[in-house]
């Protein structure tokens, strides 16, 4: 079989490196637009349970990429100054480009034909493959050039985002509020290697026209947000990469595949950042999709009909808890009207996922402190 992976993020090297590991024979290509050494953002984390789930199905995976992670068993939440840690969330984290690597050197090993700064412009290009596998992202030109086909719907967040990184090293996962005369911010960020960490900055929209964000450049930008999180940087500094402000876009499609190509990751959906890793989805689709081609080797269009009915279930449970973790954090300076451990609370329990029993069994150093003292009135 002739296999075209478009795009060489980690879901289009992860699943040619498995697939070509597993069917020697077939020729497999990976078509990326890119440098090798290219990718913006920063660090991508992964929760304990989806290690253990990458672990329980490609073990060799997991190991060659866990000691390369950062980790951590708490969470931090800081509002008004004050810390609360909320125990038992364990996370991991890497960076994106070690990650790539990482895949690049499986995608090698495996002998995947890699090829990067290889634009493709049309669909056309692609003529003469079996499968075309859509790892090409949010702007995904295979799903652009088919959105009909593929029933595919689009929505933005109003809320504003800005990915930047910070050569200082937090102990965990930390989410930092912030209100100032300009508006409300809010810093998701973490470590994901021994001096560099993530630093993602979100806002409502008046926030964002108030502080300027609007007509400043990158730079400005990235000065203004050092402004903002001043106390929470520490001296440091941020670090853009191509950190501009956008609006979390949340696309969907109803067909997962048409004739012979099929997508996977961001192609096919988003889910929002506060829950979980878009990589982390990713890198289950590329399983979910192996999985299904290996039970139909002759049989692309079943194997492809399986992948959907499959995997669609458990991308439907992540999606809904994304959009309402994603309402949660929309409506975030309502919130900061909360006393810290309050907040702390609605946070955790933000997606529906978590409830307090659940929660005192996987933080019972948080909730005996939440518990032993007066509430404050929900807000």
């Amino acid at each position: 079989m002739r296999i075209a992976a478009l795009g060489g993020g980690p879901a289009g090297l992860y699943f040619s490196a498995l697939w070509k590991t597993r069917h020697p024979d077939d020729q497999v290509v990976v078509l990326e637009q890119n440098p090798r050494d290219a990718t913006f953002g920063f660090g991508v984390v992964f929760s304990d349970q989806a290690m253990e789930f990458l672990r329980s199905v490609d073990a060799p995976t997991a190991d060659l990429i866990g000691p390369r992670m950062q980790t951590w068993s708490d969470m931090t939440i800081v509002h008004r100054g004050e810390r609360v840690t909320i125990d038992g969330i364990g996370f991991s984290s890497i960076g994106r480009l070690e990650l790539l690597t990482l895949f690049q050197e499986l995608a090698g090993k495996a002998g995947v034909d890699v090829r990067h700064q290889h634009p493709v412009h049309a669909m056309s290009d692609l003529e003469g493959y079996d499968l075309i596998v859509a790892a090409d992202g949010a702007n995904s030109l295979a799903r652009r050039a088919l959105e009909g086909d593929f029933g595919t719907s689009m929505s933005y967040l109003d809320e504003k985002f800005a990915w930047f990184g910070t050569t200082k090293a937090f102990a965990t996962l930390t989410q930092t509020f912030v209100e100032t005369e300009l508006g409300t911010f809010n810093a998701h960020h973490y470590r994901y290697a021994p001096g560099m960490s993530t630093f993602i900055v979100e806002c409502d929209r008046q926030s964002w026209l108030s502080a300027g964000f609007d007509r400043a450049d990158e730079a400005t930008s990235r000065a203004i947000c050092e402004e903002i999180f001043g106390a929470t940087l520490d001296g440091h500094g941020l670090v853009a990469n191509k950190s501009q402000w956008r609006n979390f876009p949340w696309i969907w499609n109803e067909r997962w595949s048409h004739r012979n190509i099929v997508l996977v990751g961001d192609a096919l959906h988003t889910a929002h950042y506060s829950i979980g890793s878009g990589t982390r989805l990713a890198l289950e689709d590329v399983l979910a999709l192996v999985a299904a081609l290996e039970a139909h080797p002759h049989e692309l269009a079943a194997a492809l009909a399986q992948y959907q009915t499959l995997r669609r279930p458990a991308v439907e449970k992540l999606v809904k808890a994304a959009r309402t973790s994603a309402a949660w954090y929309a409506d975030f300076p309502r919130h900061m009207r909360l006393e810290p451990l309050d907040l702390a609370f609605s946070y955790i329990t933000r997606s529906g996922r978590v409830d307090p029993e659940r929660l005192r069994a996987m933080s019972p150093r948080f909730m005996a402190r939440y518990e032993g003292r007066g509430r404050t009135a929900a807000a």
